[in-house]
């Protein structure tokens, strides 16, 4: 049992995440703005946002075999300097080559805490806990998605040059807020199964074939590509419709507003609904309305559906989280997570690339089509994928099925 004084490292890493999901959800938008002022099209707008994922692409596994031994919170800092150095280097540049590559630098921060901050919930949660922790762990990604895109289109307003400049700049300088949380973020290996040299004897092509992950690789590479893409491309659709840098700042805002509402009653919906039919009918609605973007609807319309849509892409991560991290084999969760996360990357580069693509043929709003058309799949994969990953007991129980009616105690928020 965890002693009392461990229950504020979950609230503290929330914190961190907030102020580097702001900055990265702040940059984003402000990245797009900044091309289009510098000339960009539909097309380099696509390159960019790909650009932004492609380092990571090749530095997820060898980090998550890092954090396989225990050297999980060195890549916070780490990643937060890669964060502030590649938003206020973004706003500095001149060309959109300049862009693509401190937008890379950026991603590539980004990534690193990320794999940091999971394998920390995965190590420190019980596996009953897991759901409730990653549930809120991601709030802190939300919390920076609602804020993030407000104040970008504050401070970009009618100047798309200098004011996403600034945005950027700003970016970096909220980014760097996250050290006064991550200095007394405290990492203990409670997992029992993660002894040092155990994960490289489990090869990579093991991990994607054992039953569970493959699926919650494709969930998640499905919702985070919809939430890149719309926040790509929903400011290239507002300066097609006409709609202001701050209402699309808004709009944004209020999609991850309805995604932290989804993450605070998901125990709820977990237990009226279960894993599988939750993330399926999510998915399935997710894919109706990402393809009702590319309808010409009034900005109160679009509004309501980005609101919905919001809530339903909010299941996607925590559960793909959970069922990776449960049907990983012993000692290679955080290669599993960072799989995950290789997966993630994967759509970012070409899903946004496939979107500028596509933007360029057939119009701005044909992208979201293609979400929805993805996000269909992913509601086919996540219908059949079992309810719970099966047992993989090599570990000691801990625990956990004994507790996973659970105490009313075992049920409260960490945060």
């Amino acid at each position: 049992m965890r002693p009392a004084t461990d229950r504020g490292w979950l609230l503290r890493l929330v914190i961190a995440f907030c102020f580097a999901q702001g900055a990265v959800s702040m940059a984003r938008p402000a990245v797009s703005y900044r091309a289009l002022a510098l000339g960009a099209d539909e097309r380099a707008i696509g390159v960019i946002a790909g650009v932004c994922a492609l380092l990571p692409l090749f530095a997820a596994v060898p980090l998550g075999r890092r954090t396989d031994h225990g050297r999980c919170a060195p890549l916070l800092p780490v990643g937060v300097v890669l964060i502030a150095g590649g938003c206020a280097l973004s706003g500095l540049a001149g060309s959109l080559w300049a862009m693509a590559l401190w937008s890379g630098v950026m991603g590539l921060g980004h990534l690193c805490f990320v794999i940091g901050a999971q394998s920390i919930v995965a190590r420190q949660s019980a596996p009953h806990e897991q759901d409730r922790n990653f549930g809120h762990f991601t709030i802190g990604a939300s919390l920076g998605q609602l804020v993030g895109p407000i104040a970008a289109g504050a401070l970009i307003g009618t100047d798309r040059a200098g004011g996403s400049a600034l945005a950027l700049l700003a970016a970096g300088a909220g980014a760097a807020v996250s050290f006064t949380s991550l200095w007394r973020i405290e990492h203990r290996d409670t997992a029992p199964d993660s002894r040092t040299g155990r994960a490289d004897r489990v090869p990579v092509v093991g991990i994607l074939r054992t039953r569970g992950v493959p699926a919650g690789i494709l969930v998640s590479l499905a919702v985070l590509s919809a939430t890149d893409i719309l926040t790509a491309y929903l400011p290239v659709v507002g300066e097609h419709r006409g709609i202001a840098p701050s209402v699309v700042g808004l709009l944004l805002s209020l999609r991850a507003a309805a995604t932290i509402a989804c993450r605070l009653v998901l125990t709820p919906l977990l237990r009226l609904l279960g894993r599988t039919a939750l993330l399926t009918v999510t998915c399935l609605l997710a894919a109706v309305l990402c393809a009702g973007i590319a309808l010409p609807v009034p900005v109160w319309a679009l509004a309501a559906m980005l609101a919905v849509l919001g809530f339903c892409l909010g299941v996607g991560q925590p559960l793909s989280m959970t069922t990776v991290v449960q049907a990983a084999p012993d000692g290679a969760r955080s290669t599993a997570l960072a799989l995950r996360l290789t997966g993630n990357r994967l759509g970012q580069v070409a899903a946004p690339a496939a979107a500028g693509l596509i933007a360029g043929v057939a119009g701005v709003a044909a992208p979201f089509v293609m979400l929805g058309g993805l996000l269909l799949l992913s509601a086919g994969v996540a219908l059949r994928s079992p309810e719970r990953p099966a047992p993989r007991e090599g570990a000691p129980p801990a625990g956990g099925q004994a507790r996973r009616g659970g105490s009313p105690l075992s049920r409260k928020s960490d945060i």
